[in-house]
């Protein structure tokens, strides 16, 4: 449902915010190890994160990735639409262009209530929530860690 993109955005934010709570900030090589992503890859999406100043980063020994109060409030619509934008809230789940109340696909009541939950728990959830989440045990990061 998300793209690969979004889905190691996340996972990258979740993970600075961690690192930024023992006052560390990783760097690409880190951050793409520990969500077991590509390191290329890594580094263009946190490229585009910083870009729309999701994240920030520091040049130079002691830099890395961080967020400038070390809490990150933004939510997952934040992120979800700076690296694809809206359409995963706002798409036909039959893929028709003009899909609405007056002109449904067959999928539009049911859809239409799936993709309303999506947003809610998009907005409701934040990347400090999702670490915090995973700092008391009650979720994990990279299951490499589990089975490693």
């Amino acid at each position: 449902m998300l793209s690969k993109s979004t889905e190691y955005s996340i996972r990258a934010l979740v993970f600075v915010q961690l690192r930024n709570w023992e006052d560390k900030r990783p760097g690409v090589v880190e951050i793409a190890k520990e969500i077991d992503a590509p390191t290329a890859f890594t580094a263009k999406v946190l490229h585009i994160l910083t870009t729309h100043q999701v994240l920030f980063s520091l040049k130079g020994r002691g830099g890395g990735f961080y967020f400038p109060d070390y809490n990150s409030d933004r939510s997952l619509y934040d992120v979800i639409t700076v690296t694809e934008g809206d359409r995963l809230f706002t798409k036909c789940g039959f893929g028709l262009k003009h899909c609405n109340d007056a002109i449904p696909c067959p999928l539009h009541d049911e859809y239409a209530k799936i993709r309303d939950r999506i947003l809610k728990l998009a907005k409701s959830e934040t990347i400090a929530s999702l670490a915090g989440k995973i700092k008391e045990g009650k979720a994990v990061l990279n299951h490499q860690i589990l089975y490693g």
